[in-house]
Parts: structure tokens; C-alpha cells; sequence
């Protein structure tokens, strides 16, 4: 009996011992299976992890199955860790690389998309018509006269503001037809895509934009007119036109320049026809021991007698230098280019002022060689080793001078002039020279 008693006391003393063991795994096993709910519900709510299935021990997960992406094996163990109690993750999740699995969503996405397009087709046609109606509003505005030609001071100033207004009208009705399709989220996109585009093309065409900004800046501020004598940079010639491209010149080789208009609007330009007074100077010079007043007294004498140098301002002579051999004088005289051609009046004031000082008894310098000749025998003069050097020519008389050249006959105009009106009249490139523009 004793014994019997002894061994029910071990059994139930081992019971009590074991107790708190066995609830404690039931605690642990409840827990698992609460994880391993909680893990598999996350998964049910995406599509991608229908094919991953979670074991939970003792707060370890264990994932296995297949994904579609190596990016969703890493997706599929960080939502796992969240879940709360879990310890660690094992993951045994694979790559699925059936073809059939791989190419259904794909597929399936493409259903969605075309179903989805279906069904905005009605607002997608309202979108295309309200776009088409802004924009052919806008072409219909710019097809009137007026006001840009009040605005605008030529036709190529005048076509630009009309393409700026096309393309006011073109932003507006994009931005309405997409607001109409519920797409304007697109709009910043296709903006951010259009900025860079530009910015890309700004650097490789800046040259180009540079020219063309040039361009509406001359055409507004015209710094000359057409057949206008001017100077840019090295260039010299006659303006012919200007295009939005570049400055025409006829040099008086005539020869055709075409000048950057860039290059126009940035450069140092000398307007010879804006002033209708201009003046012309020459150099001429005397023996040194010519009589200096003389000179000048003649000189001026001959300039006042030209009928086309003006009086006022009067002909100027001085002293530009005086050398070993020879005194150079400068001479300058005032004309008016509207009714006397340049060239030929400096030419004519050239030689009218060189027979007068020959007439009046002055030479013009010659060159003189002094030579200094070293073991001269005796008896030798220097006439016996010398050249003779030929006598001047007689000066000529006033009366035997040739008659003035008359600069004011038609027949002395300016040829080049002659060439850019008929090459002006005979149209061709656009001209964006206006008579009614301002000038600068």
C-alpha cells in the first residue's frame, strides 16, 4: 500500500513539473500560427506573392514558392520581417521561369490597359475636338492684318508675332484636352521631358538663336537703309538688304558680302550715308625749302574754286610733317554725297590742287640719295661717277591745265549705287529694311 502511494505521488509530482512546459509550448504553437495568419494575409493582398507560402516555428519564417521578379524574393522577406514576433526569415522563395507564368501578366496588363482605353475613348474624341477648335481659332486670329502690322514694324517681325500667337493657342488647347481626358498629371512629365529637349537644343543651335535674335533686333532698330555706304568691321560696301539670316553688302569691287547678322548687331558699324556732309582729305608734298604759306594760301585757293566743295564748312590745309627732303601738307574739303559722288570729288580736289601749286612755282619733293664714295682718285668729281638724274617736267600753266572733271555729271555717279538699286529692284531674298522702321 505504501508503496502504491509512493508511486502515485512521483506521477503526480511529474505532472505538476510538466504542466507549465505544455502550456507554454500551446502558447508558442498559438503564437506561430498567428504569425503564419498574420504573414499569409500580407501575401493574399498582392497579386505577385500568390505562389509564396510562409511556415512559422517558434517565430522563425520559413518562405518558399516562386515569384515572377528577383526583386519581389527580397519585397517578400522585408514584409515578412515586420510582421510582429517574428525572430528571423529563412527564405527559400525562387525564380519562376516558366514561360506561361511570365508572359500571363503581361498579357493580363494589356487587357486591363485596352479596357481601360475603351472606355475613354468618348472623352478622348471630346478632347480632340475641343483641341482642334482652339487651335484653328488661334490660326484664324493670326490670319488678319491687323494689329500686328500696327505693331509690328516689317513683315518678319510681323510673321513672328503671329507664330508666337500659334503656339499660345497650341499650349492652351493641349493643356485643355488633357484636362478633358483627366490626364494633366502628364502635362508636368511631358513639360519637364520638353525643358530638357530645349536645353540640349539651346546649346547646340546657340549660334543659330544668337543670329535670329540679331535679326528681330536690326529689323526693329535699323542702324541703316537700304544702299546706305557703310562699314562693319573690315567690310566696306553699299548696303543691298537684310535677310533674317545675314547683312548683304556690294563692296565697290562689287562683290557680294554676306555678314552674320550676329556678328552685324555686335560689331562697330560706320554709317557713311547717314550724314549727308562728309569729308574728304589727301596728302600732297613740297620741296623743303618750299614756301610753306605759299602752299597753303594756293591749296586753299584751289579748293574754294571747286564749285562742288562746300564753304561752309570752309577747305582746310596744314603742316602734317616735315621731313628731311620733303614738307607733307594736309588738305580737306566738305561735300554734299546727295548731290556729288565722293570719289570722284576727292580725285578731281587731287589734281586741281597739284596744278595749282605747280602753276605757282612750287615742285613736288623728289626722292634724294646722298652718296658718300671712299678712295676717290685724284681728279675724279663726282659728275664723272653720277647718273645724271632727269629734269622735271615744266610746270603747266593754268591756261594749259586740262578743264575741271565735272563730279556733279551723271556719268561720274557711283556704279556700285547703280548695281544694288537694280539688284533691289529685281527683288529675290527677303529684305527686312524698312523706310518707315526707327533708326538708331
Amino acid at each position: 500500500m505504501q508503496l502504491r502511494a509512493f508511486f502515485l505521488f512521483i506521477i503526480l509530482s511529474a505532472l505538476a513539473l510538466t504542466a507549465p512546459l505544455r502550456a507554454q509550448e500551446a502558447s508558442i504553437g498559438r503564437d506561430d500560427r498567428a504569425i503564419e495568419a498574420q504573414i499569409e494575409a500580407v501575401y493574399a493582398s498582392y497579386d505577385r506573392f500568390s505562389q509564396v507560402e510562409a511556415a512559422v516555428s517558434a517565430g522563425v519564417v520559413t518562405l518558399s514558392g516562386t515569384v515572377l521578379e528577383t526583386a519581389q524574393i527580397s519585397e517578400a522577406e522585408e514584409l515578412a520581417r515586420k510582421v510582429g514576433g517574428v525572430i528571423d526569415v529563412e527564405n527559400h522563395i525562387t525564380l519562376d521561369t516558366s514561360v506561361a507564368e511570365r508572359v500571363r501578366p503581361a498579357f493580363e496588363r494589356l487587357h486591363e490597359r485596352t479596357t481601360q482605353a475603351i472606355s475613354m475613348l468618348p472623352l478622348i474624341g471630346v478632347g480632340i475636338v475641343v483641341f482642334a477648335v482652339i487651335i484653328s481659332l488661334g490660326f484664324i486670329l493670326t490670319r488678319f492684318e491687323w494689329p500686328y502690322s500696327r505693331i509690328a514694324p516689317n513683315e518678319f517681325v510681323e510673321d513672328l508675332l503671329r507664330q508666337l500667337v500659334r503656339i499660345v493657342f497650341f499650349i492652351v488647347a493641349f493643356v485643355v484636352a488633357l484636362d478633358i481626358v483627366g490626364a494633366t498629371a502628364l502635362l508636368g512629365t511631358i513639360l519637364g521631358a520638353a525643358g530638357i529637349v530645349g536645353l540640349a537644343i539651346g546649346f547646340a543651335v546657340q549660334d543659330t538663336i544668337e543670329n535670329y535674335i540679331a535679326s528681330v533686333m536690326l529689323s526693329v532698330r535699323q542702324p541703316f537703309r537700304p544702299n546706305d555706304l557703310v562699314k562693319i568691321d573690315s567690310f566696306e560696301g553699299r548696303v543691298m538688304r537684310l535677310t533674317s539670316r545675314a547683312t548683304i553688302l556690294m563692296t565697290q569691287e562689287g562683290n557680294h558680302v554676306r555678314i552674320p547678322n550676329a556678328k552685324v548687331f555686335k560689331g562697330v558699324i560706320i554709317n557713311y550715308t547717314r550724314a549727308p556732309e562728309r569729308r574728304f582729305h589727301f596728302t600732297l608734298g613740297i620741296n623743303a625749302d618750299g614756301d610753306i604759306q605759299k602752299a597753303i594760301h594756293l591749296g586753299l585757293e584751289a579748293l574754294g574754286s571747286l564749285a562742288f566743295v562746300l564753304k561752309d564748312p570752309a577747305p582746310m590745309v596744314r603742316v602734317e610733317e616735315v621731313g628731311d627732303s620733303s614738307i607733307i601738307l594736309w588738305f580737306g574739303g566738305w561735300i554734299d554725297q546727295r548731290t556729288t559722288n565722293f570719289f570722284a570729288a576727292r580725285g578731281e580736289a587731287i589734281r586741281v590742287t597739284k596744278d595749282a601749286m605747280e602753276a605757282g612755282g612750287l615742285e613736288l619733293p623728289e626722292p634724294i640719295y646722298r652718296l658718300k664714295l671712299e678712295g676717290m682718285m685724284p681728279g675724279m668729281v663726282q659728275e664723272d661717277i653720277a647718273e645724271p638724274m632727269p629734269k622735271p617736267a615744266k610746270p603747266r600753266s593754268p591756261e594749259s591745265a586740262a578743264p575741271p572733271v565735272n563730279v556733279h555729271s551723271p556719268s561720274l555717279a557711283d556704279p556700285v549705287e547703280e548695281k544694288v538699286e537694280a539688284e533691289r529692284d529685281e527683288g529675290g531674298d527677303e529684305d527686312l529694311l524698312s523706310e518707315h522702321a526707327a533708326q538708331e
